[in-house]
């Protein structure tokens, strides 16, 4: 009985130490189904954030990401002003191999279990075939399919505000929003990294890719004139632009050593495996951070106006706005000489302050 007990104890001192509301586990022998529901914060909204299915090694690993992942999602929400708190979920197991209609469904009814304290969209693992499942046995889903009269796949916006971001940054360092020219290295060419290798070669920037699925990368790079390159060769390249669009934590103490990139913008979640670490290692190197919650907000936007019933041009004009809040985080982290990341999450965290207190008024 201790043994459990301190493994009881050991859950709840993280769920309290990283500020979460609730966490709830799911599990359903029939279908296979061990998921993980994370949601950090509810001042603003109810809790959204995407289902990630991963062979996690261990359950402990799992519950490590979903946390992060759910703060995260917090403070995305607060910084591109959007009506919504923040969660997120995980589904162990291989989602080539062990995912079903029945499993999905079954997760769809923990989910609406939770009375729309939480929201889902797909993640890393997941599709919208996925959310149509889940939507057969909840209303508490987006990024389902557009013939179903959801926003259909959030990746294209995603990719278009990783992409507003890089332009940001490139204004901040070489003094001009140009791309052309610059090079680029694209670390995962899944949904969005694909949509982003597309974006920046219309620009004429050079962009070399690199991805764990060799048959991908060998496609994308024909379709896209882009070069592929090995997985250790990323930090030693000469580029101007390292955009991480794969898993979390690429930015740690071994890879900031090597790296001779002026900018740091991707798509992944959770980039820096220590924030206040690497967020003030990069400062010192010199190396520009574009806080990854904030650039890759478009998947979220997307989903919100699904939610909201906002048409495409709204979720556009929404999208747009990352240029423009990423140049006001460089601006603070420049006036105050903190890490960009410092920056981002003092406005998130003022926002859900303020509005904290407009709704303890009543």
């Amino acid at each position: 009985m201790s043994g459990n007990s301190s493994i009881v104890n050991s859950v709840l001192d993280q769920i309290g130490a990283s500020g979460h509301k609730k966490v709830v586990y799911c599990n359903d022998p029939d279908t296979g189904l061990k998921a993980i529901i994370a949601i950090h914060d509810t001042t603003l909204g109810p809790a959204i954030g995407g289902t990630r299915m991963w062979n996690y090694a261990t359950e402990a690993e799992a519950l490590e990401d979903v946390l992060r992942l759910s703060r995260a999602m917090t403070y995305k929400a607060a910084i591109t002003g959007l009506n919504l708190g923040g969660g997120n979920a995980v589904i162990i197991g291989d989602s080539y191999k062990g995912k079903s209609e029945a499993m999905m469904r079954s997760y769809g009814r923990f989910i609406k279990n939770l009375n729309g304290e939480f929201i889902t969209a797909e993640d890393v693992g997941t599709n919208t075939r996925d959310m149509e499942y889940i939507q057969m046995e909840t209303k508490h889903v987006t990024g389902v399919p557009e013939s179903l009269g959801g926003a259909g796949n959030p990746a294209p916006t995603t990719a278009k505000g990783v992409f507003l971001g890089i332009k940001a940054c490139v204004k901040e360092v070489f003094g001009t929003d140009m791309l052309a020219g610059r090079s680029v290295v694209v670390q995962g060419i899944g949904n969005v990294g694909e949509h982003l290798v597309e974006l920046l070669r219309a620009e004429n920037v050079e962009v070399y890719i690199s991805d764990i699925n060799e048959d991908r990368l060998q496609h994308v790079a024909r379709t896209y004139k882009a070069k592929p390159i090995s997985a250790d060769k990323i930090f030693g390249i000469n580029a101007d632009i390292y955009a991480p669009c794969a898993l979390g934590a690429t930015v740690n103490s071994k890879t900031i050593e090597k790296m001779k990139f002026a900018i740091i913008a991707g798509s992944a979640n959770n980039q820096l495996a220590d924030e206040q670490l690497h967020g003030k290692l990069l400062l010192d190197k010199g190396i520009l951070f574009a806080p990854d919650y904030l650039i890759n907000a478009g998947g979220l936007i997307s989903c919100y106006s699904e939610l909201t019933g906002y048409g495409k041009k709204r979720t556009m004009q929404l999208t747009e706005n990352i240029y423009n809040a990423t140049r006001d985080v460089i601006k603070m982290s420049k006036k105050d000489n903190i890490p960009t990341i410092w920056a981002a999450n003092r406005i998130a965290e003022q926002r859900i302050i303020d509005i904290k207190k407009i709704k303890s008024s009543f």
